[in-house]
């Protein structure tokens, strides 16, 4: 069973580890950015974090488009994309420490009226690994500060999945959401 912990205790965890990777977010997660810089040590864990917000910086960064827009293959894209990232930005350096790449995609509460779900999709990649997670939030129930601190506990979380540790923020996720795994 995971260590449950909070975001500084996860992030001070990860900076303590060899391994080194890019992070990739747009539409919501930045919060997970956040908690990363915000304990010393993140220049040891933290290649480089982006954030393409718009759909032609997001094509920009992963070099094509998907036929859906936040979905998990665009998170698994994204992931990709930040692991060549990581790699081209590790080139160089000494020793052999693990690499990932981590990509978020989300559709989150907003103050205009949008078709589809409030839903997220986070995918995380190594050399020889990956996974990831995707949720479908309730509209009726959270705020968008509220829908980013779920989505940036998961990008955490497949951090930490991605380094093989034990330790996890716990998933606030209410019976009226949905939270699947993806291999």
């Amino acid at each position: 069973m995971p260590v449950q912990v909070t975001p500084q205790a996860i992030a001070k965890k990860l900076h303590s580890l060899p391994g080194r990777g890019c992070i990739v977010v747009t539409g919501s997660g930045m919060q997970a950015i956040s908690d990363l810089f915000s304990e010393p040590g993140a220049s040891r864990t933290i290649l480089d974090a982006q954030v393409p917000y718009s759909r032609k910086a997001l094509h920009e960064f992963v070099g094509e488009s998907t036929d859906q827009h936040v979905s998990v293959a665009e998170a698994q894209l994204m992931a990709q994309s930040a692991l060549k990232r990581a790699e081209y930005l590790s080139e160089g350096d000494e020793g052999d420490r693990p690499l990932f790449g981590v990509g978020c995609t989300a559709a989150v509460a907003t103050d205009r009226v949008r078709r589809g779900e409030d839903r997220a999709h986070i995918a995380w990649v190594t050399k020889t690994r990956s996974g990831g997670a995707s949720i479908w939030f309730d509209k009726q129930a959270r705020s968008r500060a509220d829908e980013d601190a779920v989505v940036s506990a998961i990008v955490l979380n497949s951090i930490a999945e991605a380094l093989e540790i034990e330790e996890r923020l716990e998933l606030d996720v209410l019976e009226t959401e949905r939270f699947d795994e993806i291999d």
